[in-house]
């Protein structure tokens, strides 16, 4: 059964009345402003009558083109031609069979763009149309062979939805900011830009939308880029809305955590550098931090005495004591202490290491008051405040962390990307 989608806004439907008499069509802005849900539709709409047979939906990976634009919350492409549309294989590539409502069949090919080489996997054909989501995180090769692919197309469209990035980012400078020009030196050019917020998202009442936003602080650099979608420079202390006040605890208030949810041990692996195993409790309304274990060999109390696996393996079950965790998120690079683990019976699950997007998950979180962490981990609470963007890579229009003093924060991080739904967020 169909979805329905919400009403648009006056400014989501100007910038659907624009899509018919423009061939590059590009919505950014803020998180949940429904630019997935407006570009898909957008393009299903132009695939209905589309003289050309073969197109291109594409993201950072093939699982982000089938989840943002296949899938789209269950308003995407299998949604908009359900009983049209069957998956299928195009030349040895993944693809959906579209039949369209005036009878002929369409070949949307899904393809990856973040790696470097994955423009050759889209060489061979020539589009009609193209749809790239969250394209500013793929690679820039990427983004100019589908401009090339798409030359010979009977009606060239191509669609990109973006999250801002630093005003530096290169596809601002080599994308956005040349056919800005070209539009506004030629009204008739075809260039259309759309900016969206969660403001735009219908399907949010505003009895919700502000409880939601009364969550945020408004003053913080990490609000105005990913709420008001704006492209600021995201410097300075990563988690600058964590506030010692709300999100440490003491014994006193709060005890070990509710007793209702699920345990788990995040780790982040080290024999140079520290070792780091984080106890987690989620509730599933929020996540506990309630004890950490921290061993650096270059320490001074610790002479430079590197541990075996089998040491840390012996630290891990005194660490653990009675509790037995759910699962294990371990550095997914530590193949060793895994294989130790394992022997010792815990269930160990690799952890997911998208930085930027771990990063994100923990910061809403914080944001949220969804994070608590009980005061006896200093070190924990400690790297909150020197955990920081690298000054070096926002030169280069990149965002990094600084990779100095950071494992307690992949261990966080490690866990929020692993173990959190976003339907939770």
């Amino acid at each position: 059964m169909k979805n329905s989608l919400a009403p648009f806004t006056q400014r989501q439907s100007d910038y659907l009345s624009r899509v018919g008499k423009s061939w590059f069509n590009v919505a950014e802005g803020g998180k949940r402003g429904g630019k997935n849900v407006l570009q898909t539709f957008a393009f299903c709409l132009a695939l209905e009558k589309h003289p050309n047979r073969i197109h291109l939906i594409a993201g950072f990976s093939v699982a982000a083109a089938r989840l943002n634009i296949m899938d789209c919350d269950g308003y995407g492409l299998l949604n908009f031609f359900e009983g049209r549309c069957r998956e299928g294989v195009y030349q040895n590539r993944k693809c959906l069979y579209i039949r369209t409502i005036a009878g002929s069949e369409k070949i949307i090919l899904v393809s990856g763009g973040g790696k470097a080489g994955d423009e050759k996997l889209i060489k061979g054909n020539s589009y009609g149309m193209a749809y790239i989501t969250e394209a500013n995180e793929c690679t820039s090769v990427f983004i100019k062979e589908v401009f090339d692919r798409t030359i010979a197309s009977q009606e060239r469209m191509i669609f990109h939805d973006l999250n801002p990035k630093p005003e530096g980012h290169w596809y601002y400078k080599d994308v956005l900011n040349f056919h800005e020009v070209r539009q506004k030196a030629d009204p008739e050019y075809g260039y259309n830009f759309g900016h969206f917020t969660v403001t735009d998202n219908m399907s949010i009442s505003d009895e919700k939308l502000k409880k939601i936003l009364s969550t945020y602080d408004t003053r913080s650099v990490w609000y105005q880029r990913e709420i008001l979608g704006l492209r600021k420079q995201a410097e300075g202390v990563i988690y600058d809305m964590f506030s010692p006040d709300i999100h440490i605890y003491p014994n006193a208030e709060v005890g070990t955590a509710p007793t209702a949810g699920r345990g788990y041990v995040a780790v982040d692996y080290g024999t140079v550098n520290p070792m780091v195993y984080l106890d987690i409790w989620d509730s599933e309304h929020a996540v506990y931090i309630r004890r950490e274990y921290y061993y650096a060999s270059q320490d001074s109390e610790n002479g430079g005495k590197q541990k075996t696996d089998q040491q840390y393996g012996d630290d891990f079950e005194e660490f653990c004591g009675t509790m037995y965790p759910d699962f294990t998120i371990t550095d997914p690079s530590a193949a060793s202490f895994k294989t130790e683990l394992t022997r010792r019976r815990y269930r160990v699950k690799d952890a997911d290491n998208a930085v930027l997007d771990g990063i994100r998950m923990v910061a809403s979180l914080f944001a949220q008051k969804k994070i608590y962490i009980h005061e006896s981990c200093v070190n924990t609470i400690r790297e909150i405040g020197s955990y920081v963007w690298d000054e070096k890579a926002k030169q280069r229009g990149e965002e990094k962390p600084l990779k100095v003093d950071d494992h307690c924060m992949d261990a966080l991080r490690y866990f929020c990307k692993t173990m959190i739904k976003r339907w939770r967020l």
